[in-house]
This record gives C-alpha cells, sequence and structure tokens, in this order.
C-alpha cells in the first residue's frame, strides 16, 4: 500500500526536516523550508520505497514504460476554437477557447475579472456545461452580481467549494467542459497541512487541475491573487503550469480595462484586449485609438501623439511629458505606462546626441488612459515631447510619432510600419516622424511623412 507523509524539504540545499524549521540546519539559510508530499510503500519490505516496484540490478526494469510517439506519426491538426461570447477577449486569447487549455488571469482588486469571467460562462452555458467556483463570495453574491448585469444564467451551475478533492469529484459528476476557479489562492488540497493560499499548496493545487484538465478536455479559467508589487502572487512555476497568462491592467477610477496577454501557447502574446466598464458589465472598445487621445481646445506643449502597436493591432495614444526646474539634489524620474530605466536612458542619449541638459530638471512622463506601453517604438516620441516642454514649444499640430532610439543616437526601425501609418491616416493626422527604414515604398494618402535615421536629424525637423 501507498502511505503519503508530509515533510519538509528546504529549497537550497535539499535537506528534509521532520517539521518546518526556520533556519535550516545544514546550508544555514533562512524561511527555505516547503511542505512536500512523499509516498512510501508500506507491507512488503521487496518493494523499493516510493517505487512500488520489485529491486531488480537496474533500478528501473520494473518500471512501467511510457508510450514514445514519432513526431511524423503525431497529426498536426488545427485546434478547435470556441468564441466566448466577448470579441476582445477571444482576441487576447488567439480566436477562443481550446479544449483543455488552462488560462490564468490576474488583476488588481475590483478590476472586473469575475465580472468578465461570469458574462464569457454565461455565453458560454447555452452550448456547453458550464461551472463556476467560488471559493470567496456566497452564492447571493454570485446571483446578485448576474442579476445587476442581466445575464442569462439559467443553464449555469456553480459551486461554492475550495476543497480540491471535492471540486473535481462535482466536476467529474457534472460532466463540466468549462471551469472557473474563483480563485486559486483559496483552495487547497488535504495532503498539505500548510493553508490555503501558500506557496505549497497554490502549486500542487494547480498541478491537479492542470493534470485533470490535460486528461479529461476540460477548459479551465484560475482567477489569480496579485502582490502589491502587481505580480501574480505564489509561486513564478503557476505561469508555467498554465497554457495562458493575462493581466487586467487600467486604473479603477477609469472606465476603460486593458486585458494583455503575457504567455499564450494557442496565440500571440502581448495581444491586447480594450473594454470599458458600464453598469451592464465590460462591453468591448470599437475604436480604442480615439479614447486615448485627448482633444485640447489649443495646442499644448509638451504633447504628442504615439503611433504603438499592442498585439496585432495599432494604437493610437497621447504622451504627455512635464519637464521643470529642479530644487532637489536629485532630480525626480517619474513615469507612468512607460518604464522608468528606459527614461533615464533616453535622457543620457539626448544630452549626448542632442547637447540637450535635462539633469537640473524634474522630468514626468505620462501615458494618457492609463496604457502601459512595453514597446521600444515610444523612444521618439518621449524625447520629442520632452523637448516640447522643455522649450516650452507646442509640437505641430496633426503629428504622429514613433521609432526607437538607440545609444549611439540612431533611429532604428520598429515592426509594422506601415499599418502604423495607415492607422494614423485613417483617424486624420497628415503628419508623421518616423525611422528612415520603415519609409513605406507607396506612399500614404494625405499622409507627409519625414523619415530620419539619427536623433539630430529629429531635432533639426522641429
Amino acid at each position: 500500500m501507498l502511505r503519503k507523509k508530509s515533510t519538509y524539504r528546504c529549497q537550497q540545499c535539499g535537506s528534509y526536516s521532520p517539521k518546518w524549521l526556520g533556519q535550516c540546519p545544514d546550508c544555514g539559510e533562512w524561511n527555505t523550508f516547503e511542505e512536500v508530499v512523499k509516498e512510501e510503500v508500506t507491507g512488503d519490505p521487496s518493494l523499493k520505497k516510493g517505487w512500488g516496484v520489485t529491486d531488480n540490478p537496474s533500478g528501473y526494469a520494473g518500471l512501467t514504460q511510457s508510450t514514445v510517439y514519432s513526431l511524423t506519426s503525431v497529426p498536426a491538426t488545427p485546434e478547435i476554437r470556441t468564441p466566448t461570447g466577448l470579441l476582445e477577449l477571444d482576441r487576447v486569447l488567439g480566436g477562443g477557447l481550446v479544449k483543455g487549455s488552462v488560462v490564468l488571469i490576474g488583476g488588481d482588486p475590483g478590476i472586473g475579472k469575475s465580472t468578465l469571467l461570469l458574462q464569457a460562462l454565461a455565453h458560454l452555458s447555452q452550448v456547453q456545461n458550464t461551472l463556476y467556483v467560488t471559493g470567496e463570495e456566497s452564492p447571493q453574491q454570485v446571483s446578485m452580481r448576474a442579476q445587476r448585469l442581466s445575464l442569462e444564467v439559467s443553464a449555469l451551475k456553480l459551486l461554492t467549494e475550495i476543497q480540491i478533492e471535492r471540486i473535481l469529484a462535482s466536476v467529474q459528476q457534472q460532466q463540466t467542459q468549462v471551469l472557473v476557479i474563483d480563485s486559486i489562492q483559496t483552495v487547497y488540497t488535504e495532503d498539505l497541512n500548510s493553508a490555503p493560499g501558500s506557496v505549497t499548496q497554490v502549486r500542487e493545487c494547480a498541478a491537479l487541475l492542470v493534470r485533470y484538465a490535460k486528461q479529461y478536455e476540460v477548459t479551465m479559467f484560475l482567477i489569480g491573487h496579485v502582490t502589491k508589487e502587481g505580480a501574480l502572487a505564489g509561486p513564478r512555476v503557476l505561469e508555467h503550469m498554465v497554457d495562458t497568462v493575462l493581466y487586467f491592467e487600467g486604473d479603477s477610477s477609469s472606465p476603460y480595462r486593458m486585458l494583455r496577454a503575457i504567455k499564450n501557447r494557442f496565440g500571440a502574446v502581448n495581444e491586447l484586449g480594450i473594454f470599458g466598464m458600464t453598469g451592464q458589465g465590460l462591453k468591448e472598445v470599437a475604436n480604442p485609438s480615439a479614447i486615448f487621445l485627448s482633444h485640447h481646445a489649443e495646442e499644448a506643449a509638451g504633447s504628442v501623439v504615439l503611433v504603438s502597436h499592442e498585439g496585432s493591432r495599432p494604437l493610437l495614444v497621447e504622451v504627455q511629458t512635464l519637464v521643470n526646474r529642479s530644487h532637489l539634489p536629485t532630480p525626480r524620474r517619474v513615469t507612468l505606462g512607460l518604464e522608468s530605466n528606459r527614461l533615464s536612458m533616453l535622457l543620457a542619449v539626448l544630452y549626448r546626441q542632442g547637447n540637450i541638459v535635462t539633469h537640473d530638471q524634474d522630468v514626468f512622463v505620462n501615458v494618457v488612459g492609463g496604457v502601459r506601453i512595453s514597446e521600444t517604438g515610444a523612444d521618439l516620441a518621449v524625447l520629442l515631447a520632452i523637448l516640447s516642454s522643455l522649450r516650452n514649444q507646442p509640437l505641430p499640430k496633426g503629428l504622429v510619432v514613433f521609432g526607437e532610439v538607440g545609444l549611439t543616437g540612431e533611429i532604428r526601425p520598429v515592426p509594422n510600419g506601415l499599418v502604423r501609418l495607415k492607422e494614423a491616416a485613417k483617424h486624420g493626422f497628415d503628419r508623421a516622424i518616423i525611422p528612415k527604414l520603415n519609409l513605406p515604398r507607396e506612399a500614404v494618402p494625405e499622409l507627409n511623412i519625414l523619415a530620419v535615421s539619427r536623433l539630430t536629424e529629429a531635432l533639426q525637423s522641429l
């Protein structure tokens, strides 16, 4: 018989202890012990511990062999996608849900994770057997949300449970095809003594869910908590286990939410879906570029329109900067929506290549609308906006900018240059400063394009 024994293992040196210790007696590291479960064979001393096979010289001859496939014999059939009823969610997922896939979605509290999945599950319940498992809310709370959103949930099943063994037993009994776990930090397994939400519990419960999803082709959504730094709580291996990792972004005071794919085995990464939070739930935004552009009554210094490219679509966003004389020993560098380390690098390039001094100035950079820009194509737009604010001179009206700036002052090309230009022309912009290698072979109607290869050329053009 197999007996499960709970013990603790040091993550640094691998030594075991029958109980949790704050400091490892072997390597001296602190807080490195984690709970593990070991299976031992009892009753027959001829069986190896933990193997369940008879002793043999090689040590492996008695093990059950797994099937080895030839890669050419495995059919590469395309995945069958199931639409969720939300076009922006389907876009981020790569076209819809895939059988047996496990999707992990994280975000700040109150950002709309449960609302989004309840809307998707209400649509999927019309064609598939769905189950919503909640460990944080009562059935009345979930029912009130569905009623408030005016959702058709007559076929949607609800379960309030946090023990993983009982959850999987209910899923097996109901023959569930789409499952939502809200949230993974609340479930636990009886094989471990640690509390729900601990690193060991999250890892073991996620492993059981992923194994079940692959074996029975059940599509799963796992809602995950985030830390105060914005990362998913729990072990990093949690993101490696699942097929897709989605992050819900946005300011709680803003009506717009961004859903970004960080990892996707069935689609493109960094795909962006944009929703608007309304009284009827999350609604898709038909024209996302229009909502992130400010309409100034008059021209303002320090503002420039950037043509970004997120996932498979271009996006027009406004980059605003404010440069003021600093009265501090170390001037401040504050960014919202951009990486702060990259701003410091760009200011150094601006001084070295353009001879523009900002070491005695506070520099603030903000991307309007709460969008987070992760691509390097925003470099040129940020530098031109900083120059505009420093000189207190507005940039020409109807101007869009994109391009990566290197340390030597060269303007490097970015992907999808023609798509960006067509998006700018569609919204009425008539001027563009772009990298020289992004200059299209065919002219873009009603768009005057200035192609530059050096930062000095872009500064002189203004």
